[in-house]
């Protein structure tokens, strides 16, 4: 593992269970499969699916690319997630606008995931738009490994 701190994570979409925990499984694989020790949760803006698991298209498509989320639960974020995590990344510029507002101070400020590119939302989509969040959450993952990785880019 990694000798560093533990690295906190919290990935925030709208509802949870399309977008961030999809993101949240993929960084649980990869993040161990590149020695980072973290702390990784997801979290929704709104409390529409408090306690469900993610949407079963969501499912289907991590598990064809061989993540599991299907043990997930959806939950709405909270303040306490601005003090418990160490970056905070909204799916897109709609949710990253509302965790700024949610925010004001409270801890670590939100950032827009994978490098100012939004996550699209797969909830009105097709099997394919769910397949496409699946391999932008794994690049998106993959860049966030690496800026860990980097000497000097992580926040305290």
């Amino acid at each position: 593992m990694d000798n560093q701190e533990q690295h906190r994570v919290l990935f925030i979409c709208m509802g949870n269970i399309c977008r961030s925990p999809t993101v949240e499984g993929i960084a649980r694989v990869e993040f161990a499969r590149a020695g980072l020790d973290a702390l990784l949760d997801s979290a929704g803006t709104e409390d529409y699916h408090v306690g469900e698991p993610p949407d079963e298209r969501a499912i289907r498509a991590a598990a064809a690319h061989g993540y599991d989320i299907a043990d997930l639960r959806a939950r709405q974020v909270t303040s306490a997630d601005f003090e418990a995590f160490d970056l905070v990344f909204a799916m897109d510029r709609m949710n990253l606008l509302a965790l700024q507002r949610f925010h004001r101070g409270l801890g670590v400020a939100p950032e827009l995931f994978l490098v100012d590119t939004e996550l699209p939302d797969p909830y009105y989509g097709t099997a394919r738009d769910f397949d496409r969040v699946v391999q932008l959450a794994r690049k998106g993952v993959d860049a966030l490994i690496r800026r860990l990785h980097a000497p000097g880019e992580r926040r305290a």
